[in-house]
């Protein structure tokens, strides 16, 4: 790498990390959460800056590529707007004594070591070290799940924590497997689990052992991404922890769990002889997708609504990817993005919704478009876009999707489309009772902090509208990259 590179890197995995150390021993809550805002800023402009820098070889720790500089500039990004939010969120949840002055600078604190680990994960070229750093994401996650320390939170992170330690168990696993196929070729040691080397070499490996390390992987990572029959952790983590873990949870999260699946796919695909990814990874997005798109029509608790839409959505993104082929890679890739900052948006406006409600029951929200005009057509415009409704970006994506799928497989189109119109009858059902009629529960005026919801919507309906050429080459290289 070169020292321009190197020392970006060093800033985005090592500055939320330092700031963590600072958090934890920092007293009052000012000063603690405007560092928790200022952290994440510094990182996301190191990941801006990757952008225009050169791509040299990678080194035996750490790799970019124009596939994880998606990944990275997503992820820090919606981590500093999920952070600026936190701010007003947790600042109200102080003042009603939900949360206390120590919580919160544990809370600040976590926040940094999960974008730490989120980050390590993005950026590592060792396939050992990114186990370890999703590892690290998820814990600090399930600290936080809790940290309302009620016995629905407790239950809930202990839940996330069970079925994430067998998820992480069954991915480390299937990555010993990938280490026992290199090892014959690329000889013990380091050496044998460097992704580059790994990914040059694959044609050499034990088509076998590749084969049943995938299975391993996917259903390991794919506990994290959250797809359905693993996904059982995903809708109480939403529902019992604060509402900007629910926006990281899904916006962030499910994606770094995501990109390491694609990293083994790219590994299968480079083996002439290992069995073809894809078809297991177009069954388990569908069955999440339609599983996910039924239940909708069952919650009665609003972020447990949006936790279901997740499963839904990352579905769909599998699905895409499991497809493969240029078009579909492209279309998963912008999907990806899109429902991160749309459901994070949503997870904003849900947020200031329930304290003003001082509910999240879908029965105690009514009439937001009168009670609370901003962010009930907040709510509402974050809704139709995940819906996949135009001119919103996920339009574009789902419309891709279904087209490049109908192209080679109709069978599997008409069963995409199926769940894609079951969610959005689910969804359109639920906006009609939050926005119409007349306003229920507590009507006090809203402390909400709105640039973020309104930053991450403008972008998403500016990608409806309009990609700038760069970025569609871009994803195209990338698209090419996955096969």
């Amino acid at each position: 790498m070169s020292g321009v590179l190197q020392n970006l890197v060093a800033i985005i995995i090592g500055v939320p990390i330092v700031s963590a150390g600072l958090l934890a021993l920092l007293p009052g809550y000012w000063l603690s959460a405007r560092l928790n805002i200022l952290a994440c800023l510094v990182t996301l402009l190191a990941a801006l800056s990757l952008l225009l820098t050169a791509r040299p070889p990678a080194g035996p720790y750490f790799l970019i590529d124009d596939l994880n500089i998606v990944f990275i500039v997503l992820n820090t990004f919606v981590g500093f707007s999920a952070a600026t939010f936190s701010a007003s969120y947790t600042n109200h949840e102080l003042a009603i004594g939900r949360l206390t002055p120590t919580y919160l600078r544990f809370y600040h604190a976590m926040y940094q070591v999960m974008m730490f680990g989120m980050n390590l994960a993005l950026v590592s070229n060792n396939i050992g070290l990114m186990w370890v750093a999703v590892e690290l994401a998820t814990l600090s996650t399930v600290l936080m799940v809790g940290i309302y320390r009620t016995h629905e939170a407790l239950e809930a992170a202990w839940k996330y924590f069970i079925l994430g330690s067998v998820g992480i168990a069954l991915a480390l696993f299937g990555t010993i497997l990938v280490y026992l196929a290199a090892q014959p070729v690329l000889g013990e040691g380091q050496g044998a689990m460097i992704w580059t080397s790994l990914l040059t070499q694959a044609n050499s490996f034990d088509p076998a052992l590749l084969n049943l390390a995938f299975v391993f992987l996917l259903l390991g990572y794919g506990t994290k991404v959250g797809l359905a029959p693993l996904h059982a952790w995903l809708p109480d983590a939403h529902a019992e922890g604060p509402t900007p873990i629910s926006a990281v949870l899904s916006g962030l999260l499910l994606n770094v769990a995501l990109y390491a699946v694609l990293r083994f796919k790219m590994l299968m695909t480079a083996n002439d002889r290992a069995l073809d990814p894809g078809p297991m990874m177009v069954v388990m997005g569908l069955l999440s997708l339609i599983f996910a798109a039924l239940m909708l029509y069952r919650r009665r608790d609003i972020k447990r609504l949006f936790a279901y839409s997740s499963i839904e959505h990352m579905g769909i993104i599998v699905f895409a990817f499991g497809m493969g082929g240029p078009l579909a890679n492209f279309a998963g890739l912008l999907h990806m993005v899109m429902h991160s900052l749309i459901k994070s948006s949503i997870f904003f406006s849900v947020g200031h919704i329930a304290q003003i409600k001082g509910s999240q029951q879908i029965s105690a929200i009514r009439g937001l478009t009168q009670s609370h005009p901003v962010l009930g057509w907040g709510l509402a415009s974050g809704v139709f876009a995940i819906a996949g409704m135009p001119p919103f970006g996920m339009f574009m994506s789902e419309f891709l999707i279904v087209t490049s799928t109908f192209e080679r497989q109709p069978i599997l189109a008409l069963l995409l489309v199926l769940g894609i119109l079951l969610a959005l009858g689910a969804l359109v059902l639920r906006l009609i009772g939050f926005i119409f009629g007349e306003p229920t529960g507590e009507l006090k005026p809203s402390e909400a902090y709105y640039v973020p919801l309104f930053l991450h919507m403008s972008l998403v309906l500016m990608a409806g509208i309009y990609l700038p050429g760069q970025m569609v080459v871009w994803f195209q290289t990338v698209a090419a990259l996955l096969g």
